[in-house]
């Protein structure tokens, strides 16, 4: 286990969750901010990047599973994702259509915000959400983010506009 709230814990994504992971990500719903429900194909490749991640960084989405009955309901954690000229750690977070509107992502964005400054000892953490995507929007707000700043990525052949919501570090009191 990597972390636990009130009502989740999060663990490392493996082979096996292949299938609540199609539940997502071949969900076209959830998938419109990616222009699209995956494939089978892309959602192995999807999981060997999070499994490639967590050796290359230490951590990468996780899988968010509920504490009463260790049901896989979605994915959030850190990754390092290109940023104009740069990488910068982000929160993602993704999440089966079912469990909508309980105030699971809100409660597994906080805790990987928190993990992103007490154990990385990140600066800041961001959020890199599409501009029609309202929902994450409105938890990285919640979140205590902040645009700071756009940016137009390309995926699967769409133009699509980004903004980057920003946390900082709070600083220690003296």
């Amino acid at each position: 286990m990597i972390l636990k709230t009130e009502r989740l814990y999060f663990r490392e994504l493996k082979p096996a969750d292949f299938e609540p992971l199609c539940q997502m990500l071949k969900d076209p719903v959830v998938m419109v901010a990616y222009e699209g429900a995956f494939s089978d194909d892309e959602v192995h490749e999807w999981l060997e990047r999070q499994i490639a991640r967590y050796q290359k960084w230490g951590f990468g989405l996780w899988a968010v599973l509920l504490n009463e009955s260790d049901e896989m309901i979605g994915q959030c954690g850190l990754t390092m994702q290109p940023w104009k000229e740069q990488e910068v750690l982000e929160i993602g977070y993704l999440f089966c259509r079912r469990h909508w509107h309980k105030g699971y992502a809100i409660e597994a964005a906080r805790a990987c915000k928190q993990y992103a400054f007490d154990v990385l000892d990140a600066y800041e953490v961001c959020s890199i959400i599409r501009d029609t995507n309202f929902a994450s929007q409105k938890v990285a707000i919640r979140n205590g983010m902040t645009v700071v700043d756009h940016w137009v990525k390309h995926y699967r052949g769409v133009a699509m506009p980004h903004d980057r919501y920003v946390a900082f570090r709070p600083r220690d009191k003296d």
